[in-house]
């Protein structure tokens, strides 16, 4: 074993969801030590050159973070391969554009775009769910962990899947799991540490992205690709 931290990620061993191409070079950034994970995070050199596209080099984007135009969070950030990740609000002043980083129903997570007023806050889980406010730096609201609740999937097979909590099974000793029903009355479960509560009833304190966590079947894919080039 290498002694001491590691400096260097090979593009090959980054995250799925970071969804580089391997044939462009050796190497992927790697994340600075933060309040994500590495296998979590998106660095915000590639949200900012890979997904918006507003760089083309990591050169480019280290002169727009210089100018202290982003901020994740309420906080200016100049450091490119901070590891911004789920929830977290960017925002662009000079353009006045606000991000918030939710996953899609395969994992990856979307430029998913909000309003000033919704990039005021962030939610945080506490197994209950907190609503943070960045100009107060204060705890507004809090949502109950409770059945029919509408709650958002963070991990396992059905990442980012948005539905209803239905039923709630306690295993002493093991993991608890948890039912839920999407907006199709389609049910599946998953650990309880994998759910993340989004909003009271059925109604989100947060927008979500498009198509509004259901996850769709192959077939159901394909019939909406066709409906789309017709």
């Amino acid at each position: 074993m290498a002694r001491g931290p590691r400096k260097h990620l090979k593009r090959l061993n980054a995250p799925k969801h970071w969804m580089l191409d391997k044939l462009t070079g050796t190497y992927a950034p790697r994340p600075s030590p933060g309040p994500h994970k590495l296998r979590e995070c998106l660095p915000l050199v590639i949200f900012l050159r890979n997904r918006l596209k507003y760089a083309l080099t990591s050169k480019d984007v280290q002169s727009i973070l210089m100018q202290r135009l982003v901020k994740v969070d309420g906080k200016v950030r100049t450091d490119s391969t901070y590891p911004a990740g789920f929830m977290d609000v960017i925002s662009i002043e000079r353009n006045g554009e606000n991000f918030r980083l939710i996953y899609d129903t395969k994992g990856r997570f979307t430029v998913h775009r909000i309003t000033a007023d919704e990039a005021k806050y962030k939610l945080a889980k506490v197994n209950d769910t907190i609503r943070f406010d960045f100009e107060t730096n204060k705890i507004t609201e809090f949502i109950k962990f409770e059945v029919g609740n509408i709650a958002m999937i963070t991990g396992g097979r059905n990442m980012g899947r948005v539905g209803i909590i239905t039923h709630r099974e306690r295993h002493v000793g093991g993991f608890d799991i948890v039912h839920i029903k999407d907006s199709v009355d389609r049910q599946f479960a998953t650990r309880l540490i994998n759910v993340f509560v989004i909003g009271e009833g059925n109604k989100p304190w947060i927008s979500l992205p498009k198509g509004k966590g259901v996850k769709l079947t192959i077939a159901e894919e394909r019939d909406r690709r066709r409906a789309l080039k017709e």
